[in-house]
């Protein structure tokens, strides 16, 4: 499989036919209604450079990482000073894609197979599979529902016990479809609403999302976070999760060395 042309994990698909279709800076220019967003680095952790990061989020006092490609994609947990356990192989012929916890369950997604994995919150064993149709990229969780994308403007709201689909809601940015929603992380706001943050393929940007309305609610400029991964059009920012009881959160990418402890603020000029 070639590393660029067919498949960039989060979704598979071509560097330049991507960056164009999503047309990320001139809709951010566009978009006067939506706010804006720069990154505060707080800290910087140790991480694992081998891992394809897909999926991460807080669990408990650890991290859950799922990670992608074929024949290394696995599912983990991890410390912020990146001590590792309960790591879990998938069939060394899929590609591993999002995941999240949802009570004592975590769920795992593969790319192109239309497999997702169940499996116990705390040891990461396989419980079992369900089937979905179309690709897997990203997933996050609420308590009563799992969120998935899967490269199109829409996102995926699923029963968290048996992964069967819900309902639907179209995603846009000041009316306009908004795609390539790739790793998830969901959030319950101070006033109760229901917010999606989400890595935008092949860009730093990441946006926030009102889950009932789907409607991009700001973008957040991650290009000031360091990407000190080896130079591969692969190995792009991936990977969100906010820490609860706080304003901040980590954010990775693929085969980056560094997790980054962040908090999202407003441009100082």
């Amino acid at each position: 499989m070639a590393v660029v042309a067919l498949m960039l994990g989060g979704c598979g698909g071509d560097v330049s036919h991507r960056s164009q279709a999503s047309g990320l800076s001139a809709a951010a220019e566009a978009t006067h209604e939506v706010e804006r967003l720069g990154v505060e680095v707080i800290a910087r952790h140790p991480f694992d450079a081998t891992s394809f990061t897909q999926g991460l989020e807080v669990t408990g006092d650890k991290l859950l990482v799922s990670t992608g490609w074929e024949g290394k994609s696995r599912i983990y947990h991890t410390t912020v000073d990146n001590v590792q356990s309960n790591s879990q192989d998938i069939d060394r012929r899929q590609f591993g894609e999002g995941a999240t916890q949802v009570g004592n369950v975590v769920w795992e997604l593969t790319w192109r197979d239309g497999v997702a994995y169940k499996r116990d919150a705390a040891t990461l064993a396989e419980l079992g599979t369900a089937k979905y149709a179309g690709e897997g990229w990203g997933l996050c969780s609420f308590s009563d529902v799992v969120v998935m994308s899967d490269g199109t403007d829409e996102l995926r709201f699923l029963d968290p016990d048996t992964f069967a689909e819900r309902s639907r809601v179209k995603v846009t940015l000041s009316g306009t479809p908004a795609s390539e929603l790739n790793e998830l992380d969901c959030v319950t706001g101070d006033n109760g609403q229901r917010l999606v943050y989400s890595n935008v393929f092949l860009s730093t940007d990441i946006y926030r999302i009102d889950a009932d309305s789907g409607k991009v609610t700001g973008i957040i400029d991650a290009s000031t976070v360091p990407n000190n991964a080896a130079s591969d059009p692969n190995n792009v920012l991936n990977g969100i999760a906010h820490i609860p009881g706080s304003d901040r959160f980590y954010v990775t990418g693929k085969r980056w060395p560094d997790l980054y402890e962040v908090r999202f603020v407003k441009p100082t000029s």
